[in-house]
């Protein structure tokens, strides 16, 4: 198949694509990098600041559109595919839609659902808009209702999802979003991930090192402020049993190199699932402290590997975690051990491909 990922979120589409080609598919990503992430694609849509920032994309824009043509599959990261107004994307949608075969949105982040089913319908006991019956009032998530609520957002969202041929879900909070209103056309799919080349180590020797990465415009709406308090507490309670370590929002491949020989990672409070960063960080014999509810084993069938340190949305919740693993060092080993069987078992780029592609091949035959 000849396949076009129009955007990026943390390395999805470009790990997806990784897999895609060594299935023999033929596929191009086309994004912004993330912003300053700097994840890789084929084509770079990044928009710079200025007016000749604009000129520039526009052109590259324009002339990448001339190129989007002919493919049996586009999948979109998200409503918002690229750094220009909704009521734009609305034209290179449809413009989309007329010169491909098949249309695909991802749901792996932001968009209307997520923000409206959470601040309203709330199937879930937490998120980034609730905390059981009550609506987060945190500066971040009344802005994404803004955004997204009653706005021409809401409408391009609602749009291509009811007019694409398939929607993709890449963690279980996106998927009890989605496919409550389009259970015919959603299918749940697992993040990929690059399984590092060589083994990981996963022994351990105190003290406990602690990994934590901030962004700083978003830290009280993902709960890292709340993460980060705990950690410094522990590492104060417990001189010399505890390291912390913290990255603040610098490049995709910078990240990695500061989490390498980390033991945990402590990430996203509201989340009932480890995403791509999490996910990496296992994958290299790290432990996730943050999201492992019932839910996000349930949806992969996994009943006996649960290595994910879960935590729910408290400080109390994190800190209590922390000092189980200083105070239980026994249980650390093994922990890393099953992180990296847990993301080889499940999240592996190969496997994952594989799922995508038996996915876009049912699009096709239709």
């Amino acid at each position: 198949m000849k396949i076009l990922l129009l955007g990026e979120y943390s390395n999805v589409h470009a790990t997806l694509a990784l897999g895609l080609r060594e299935l023999g598919h033929t596929v191009t990503v086309a994004s912004n990098g993330d912003f300053w992430k700097g994840y890789s694609r084929d084509i770079d849509l990044a928009r710079r600041a200025g007016i000749m920032g604009g000129v520039s994309f526009a052109f590259r824009l324009a002339k990448a559109l001339t190129d989007f043509r002919g493919y049996d599959i586009v999948q979109l990261i998200n409503p918002m595919f690229l750094e220009i107004k909704s009521e734009k994307l609305f034209y290179i949608y449809k413009y989309l839609r007329r010169h491909n075969r098949h249309l695909v949105l991802g749901a792996f982040g932001m968009d209307w659902y997520w923000v409206h089913t959470n601040t309203y319908n709330k199937p879930l006991r937490y998120s980034d808009f609730n905390i059981g019956d009550s609506v987060r009032q945190n500066p971040d998530a009344i802005k994404e209702r803004k955004d997204w609520l009653n706005t021409p957002k809401e409408q391009l969202n609602k749009y291509i999802a009811n007019d694409c041929d398939g929607i993709v879900a890449g963690l279980y909070e996106y998927w009890v979003c989605y496919h409550p209103v389009f259970p015919g056309k959603t299918t749940f799919i697992p993040f990929p991930i690059q399984m590092p080349l060589t083994e990981a180590d996963c022994q351990f020797s105190k003290p406990l090192k602690l990994f934590i990465g901030i962004n700083k415009s978003r830290d009280a709406y993902k709960g890292t402020d709340i993460m980060l308090r705990a950690a410094e507490a522990i590492v104060k309670n417990y001189p010399g049993r505890v390291t912390l370590h913290k990255a603040m929002s610098v490049p995709f491949c910078t990240y990695q190199k500061m989490m390498d020989g980390s033991d945990a990672i402590l990430d996203q409070l509201y989340s009932y699932t480890p995403s791509m960063n999490p996910l990496l960080a296992m994958s290299k014999g790290i432990i996730c402290i943050g999201g492992g509810e019932p839910e996000n084993y349930a949806i992969i069938h996994e009943d006996e590997l649960h290595p994910i340190v879960n935590v729910t949305p408290s400080y109390e919740s994190v800190y209590a975690q922390l000092e189980s693993l200083v105070l239980h060092p026994e249980c650390i080993a093994k922990l890393k051990r099953d992180s990296v069987r847990y993301v080889r078992k499940h999240h592996d780029y190969l496997k994952v491909a594989r799922q995508y592609a038996t996915f876009y091949q049912q699009l096709t035959k239709l």
